[in-house]
């Protein structure tokens, strides 16, 4: 995926995000929901997230530094970090908090219908944004399932989004059902358990993000099938093995390949250095991130021991 893979689904949420938070802190003012408050803020928390990924990707093509000779590639990483610590603390924290109030010390709602209201546009924004996500990322899972590409997605910004956006949605249905039952029962406390809900929710998905997104930030190696489309490229009739391989993503579009290979021991010095010409080319074209790769030539002491 380009470096902007995935900017039509951010601006997309960040647009519907925005407006929505607009409209749910209206309607809060309005009934005086608790619901609607943890939503509001919410959508708050996302919108700022928007802008957090959008920055992480402007701030990611920064070209590389003395300071910082691999670039910055993992700025990516670092703020989808941030923006899933922050739809846990502004989330769920803040929502698990409301709801916990609002069960011991429940308030009647006040024109409850213009919760209603509000909630259901909502929903119809939030489809739309996360039918945009859905959109983008099957351009690049291939055949993964959903989880699957979220746990191996090096691109940080779709899994981010589908996940608040499917968590948004969830969200506005039970805030839906709390109002909605509190409307019929007459108990607000309905209200503060749909509150509660949305707050379990979001942890849950916010600590999904912070492992997955940690693991992106500390540093990953390319996948086992991109890892043997590597070593398929780096064989030749000239090559005995390659003795060991690391890799590790700099950043969704540059993976870092560094190895050690057995050439036969009849090659000489330029024939040695024009087969790895050769290899880093055939990796390149193979394996479109591979920026960059180092390869260093050895013999396979293994087996002269043994021969």
């Amino acid at each position: 995926m380009s470096a902007g893979g995935g900017t039509k689904a951010i601006l997309a949420a960040l647009v519907a995000n925005a407006g929505i938070a607009v409209a749910k802190f209206g309607g809060f003012l309005f009934t005086g929901s608790s619901s609607m408050l943890a939503e509001s803020v919410h959508s708050l928390a996302d919108t700022s997230n928007q802008g957090l990924l959008l920055l992480g990707q402007r701030t990611s093509r920064r070209k590389a530094t003395e300071e910082h000779p691999f670039g910055y590639g993992r700025d990516r990483y670092f703020y989808s970090f941030v923006v899933a610590l922050m739809l846990f603390t502004l989330g769920s924290v803040f929502a698990l908090y409301e709801g916990s109030h609002k069960i011991e010390h429940p308030e009647p709602l006040e024109s409850a219908w213009v919760a209603v209201l509000i909630l259901v546009i909502a929903i119809g924004l939030e489809t739309y944004s996360f039918r945009t996500a859905i959109k983008e990322s099957r351009a690049v899972k291939g055949e993964l399932s959903w989880w699957q590409f979220i746990r191996q997605s090096k691109t940080p910004e779709l899994p981010v989004v589908l996940l608040e956006d499917l968590g948004a949605l969830v969200g506005l249905v039970l805030a839906l059902g709390g109002v909605g039952l509190t409307v019929l029962t007459g108990n607000a406390i309905f209200d503060g358990i749909g509150t509660v809900c949305i707050g379990v929710l979001l942890g849950v998905i916010a600590v999904v993000l912070i492992v997955e997104t940690k693991s992106l930030l500390i540093g990953e190696g390319a996948n086992r099938d991109v890892l043997d489309e590597i070593v398929g490229q780096l064989e030749s009739e000239r090559v005995e093995r390659v003795i060991h391989i690391r890799t590790q993503y700099l950043g969704p579009d540059e993976l870092l390949i560094a190895a050690k290979i057995s050439f036969t021991e009849s090659l000489s010095v330029a024939e040695v250095a024009a087969e790895i010409d050769g290899a880093e080319k055939r990796i390149r074209a193979s394996v479109p991130a591979a920026r960059l790769i180092y390869l260093e030539p050895d013999l396979d002491r293994g087996r002269t021991a043994t021969a």
